[in-house]
């Protein structure tokens, strides 16, 4: 599989011409599977702090959402994450690569 380049076409006029580079920057199952877990573990610690009423926790959710996805391209997609150039894109990207992956619309 050839490597994704390393800056993003553009400009995107909506994110429904974005998304599809967007998967395509995540085509390794561990970056995906990597970006998964940070996802879930945000919504974990958003619920915990809600519900602890320790909203500290709330501080985590950068940490552990971008940690995890920006492991995943570094290390396995060997790319730059879309974050650095389509910092909104990117984030709406995540929750919809995650839901379409829960809906079995693209690979888990």
């Amino acid at each position: 599989m050839p490597e994704s380049t390393s800056s993003a076409p553009g400009p995107f006029r909506n994110f429904a011409e974005f998304y599809p580079y967007y998967l395509s920057e995540h085509r390794n199952d561990t970056c995906r599977r990597l970006h998964y877990a940070g996802s879930s573990l945000v919504i974990a610690l958003l619920i915990y702090s809600l519900l602890s009423g320790n909203l500290w926790w709330l501080l985590a959710l950068p940490v552990a959402g971008y940690g995890f996805a920006w492991v995943g391209h570094f290390f396995f997609e060997h790319n730059k994450p879309a974050t650095f150039t389509h910092p909104f894109y990117s984030l709406l990207g995540d929750w919809v690569m995650l839901r379409d992956a829960m809906t079995g619309r693209i690979r888990f």
